[in-house]
């Protein structure tokens, strides 16, 4: 901008030769730059109106826009849009094979404190412990009157406790919306749920996730959106679990066992439709892991899939089966079975005298260990190995909960001769109840391997072939004479034939050796016998109980009645229909007209 001088030289030389005053001639050019000022102010101020009103009508118009689009549009509930770290709190739910609920989501609340809002801390605290009395009101005190600035006090509350809660009326006590995991159905079928926690959690939110069961080995599925919710279907018959769970818990206090696990299988699916492991434990209360002693003095402890034992006289079959399978034998084929059988300085022995000889039949009926030795003798060891392994008894089973893992056998450190005959009557090799399930259903089935399986199937699930159908026919029969004639007298279940053979073994102990007094009883079935199509496992760990003035221990007088009971209570659930022999007619001749 060019100034005009107020007292321009060559003006005031010419105004002084006038005579006139040169100071006018200052006042006129100040008048002039004062006009020239104000309309540039005038100017900037005009342009800032304008753009003032223009931001004006831009914001009224998108504030009526937004108006007009709310009062059109459906009321819905306001959400944040803020970004953060979500926490994913739904899960899938666990139904059962017909679609009722195992394992569902509960909405509730978490409780916690900011100390520093509270009015009365020792009140407070004192209130608090009467609602929830496993609270430690001295820790509790400590820490709401300490220098932290938030505390947690439960992760998971009722309703009725948060509403006591709200009840004390002190700001300083907030409450945080979650998800938790709840079994409606209690301690029914707990080790094959597991369980599940919090992982990543806020006050707002919490993560659910499986710590056991298929909670745990399913977890990416029960998480996973992309689902849409879908439940994860199990193969388990909630009916038959809680009958199954009720009669093995009766027989295990009526036989004064420590502990006890069924299977229940499909043999040509692999569904496992009932499993139960006691003692057991409720999974919306799920203790904890213990950090010593035996393992399996918890109630965590899955004695179906964990539970590695020497299942004793229950693998003679095997032995038979795979004899018979060679042709190196056949059910009639005589066996020597003079007695002891020595190796070394081992001997072999038999509970009873069963004389010279007998046929590999009344070996399975008799349960001579001597004749299954001699069996095993013939087939080798390096044979009954690889048939064991195609049994999948030489591994843990594919059984898709997370503790099955566990449940290695335990093998011996040189497959010798010795190890064969010992192992054909179920010792020196140590199996889980669900390896011997699955073996029996190969010989139930016709000698196709099918691995159990925890998940609903849509039909038949048959493996390779691992033996003849026709040696597997021959072990049925034995099996079925086993209890019409042998030592599973107590298994006959009016109306469903039952095939099986009894298992007793010495209990080892954790420090090596075995127990002279306790034993881990067996009794490996299938029914119908004639056509079978479930196979049921029932193992008993130190049953004891007098029985004509003895005390008994035997898996004769403590697991087969219980699994006879079993049978009787849950083949009608099954469908299966009563085959009723027809009564015999006396006093009544028939004559023709």
């Amino acid at each position: 901008m060019i100034r005009i001088p107020l007292r321009p030289l060559a003006r005031i030389l010419t105004a002084r030769a006038k005579g006139e005053n040169p100071d006018a001639i200052e006042k006129e050019n100040l008048r002039q730059r004062h006009f020239e000022i104000q309309g540039q102010s005038q100017q900037r101020s005009e342009g800032r109106l304008l753009v003032l009103g223009v931001f004006f009508l831009c914001a009224y118009a998108v504030i009526g826009l937004r108006m007009g689009m709310m009062a059109t549009s459906e009321p819905t509930e306001p959400t944040t849009s803020a970004s953060g770290s979500a926490i994913a709190a739904q899960r899938a739910d666990i139904v059962d094979r017909e679609g009722r609920i195992l394992a569902t989501n509960f909405e509730t609340h978490s409780l916690y404190a900011h100390p520093q809002k509270l009015i009365d801390a020792a009140a407070s605290a004192a209130a608090l412990v009467g609602i929830f009395p496993d609270l430690d009101s001295e820790r509790l005190l400590k820490s709401l009157t300490g220098k932290r600035k938030f505390v947690w006090i439960k992760k998971k509350i009722s309703p009725e406790q948060k509403q006591a809660v709200f009840d004390i009326g002190d700001p300083g006590l907030l409450f945080g919306p979650r998800e938790m995991r709840l079994y409606p159905n209690g301690r029914l079928a707990a080790h094959v749920l597991g369980g599940a926690g919090f992982g990543k959690e806020d006050v707002d939110a919490a993560e659910v996730i499986g710590v056991a069961g298929v909670e745990r080995q399913f977890d990416s599925y029960l998480r996973d959106p992309a689902n849409g919710a879908e439940p994860l279907q199990l193969s388990l018959d909630l009916t038959i679990q809680a009958a199954a769970e009720r009669v093995l818990s009766g027989g295990m206090r009526l036989m004064n066992a420590k502990g006890a696990t069924s299977i229940l299988m499909d043999v040509h699916t692999g569904e496992v439709i009932s499993v139960v492991s006691l003692p057991d434990f409720d999974p919306n209360q799920r203790p904890r892991p213990p950090v010593a002693g035996d393992p399996s003095d918890s109630p965590l402890f899955n004695r179906a899939v964990q539970g590695v034992y020497e299942l004793g006289s229950t693998f003679k079959i095997f032995a038979a089966v795979q004899a018979m399978d060679l042709g190196l034998v056949t059910a009639d084929s005589m066996v020597d079975i003079r007695g002891p059988l020595r190796w070394g300085r081992f001997s072999i022995r038999d509970f009873h005298n069963y004389g010279n000889s007998l046929s590999v039949e009344r070996i399975i009926v008799k349960s001579s260990n001597i004749g299954t030795a001699r069996l095993a003798q013939q087939i080798g060891a390096e044979r009954q190995r690889d048939f064991l392994s195609r049994l999948g008894m030489l591994e843990p089973t594919p059984f898709e909960i997370s503790e099955a893992a566990a449940g290695r056998p335990l093998l011996p450190p040189n497959w010798s001769e010795l190890s064969a005959m010992t192992i054909s009557y179920g010792h020196g090799l140590s199996t889980s109840p669900m390896h011997l399930a699955a073996g029996y259903a190969a010989i139930a089935n016709g000698g196709n391997y099918v691995s159990p399986t925890i998940l609903k199937q849509t039909g038949p699930q048959l493996g390779p072939r691992v033996m003849s159908a026709e040696a597997a026919a021959a072990a049925r029969n034995m099996l079925r004479l086993v209890v019409t004639e042998g030592t599973a007298s107590f298994g006959e279940v009016p109306g469903y034939q039952v095939g099986g053979k009894t298992g007793t073994a010495d209990k080892p102990k954790p420090t090596g050796g075995y127990y002279d007094e306790k034993v881990i009883a067996t009794f490996a079935s299938m029914f119908p016998a004639h056509d079978p199509k479930y196979v049921l496992v029932v193992t008993l760990d130190e049953p004891s109980i007098i029985a004509y003035g003895e005390e008994r221990r035997t898996a004769g007088w403590t697991a087969v009645p219980v699994a006879a009971e079993m049978i009787g209570r849950i083949a009608p659930l099954l469908g299966l229909r009563p085959q009723v022999e027809p009564a015999t007619v006396t006093g009544i001749v028939l004559t023709s007209n």
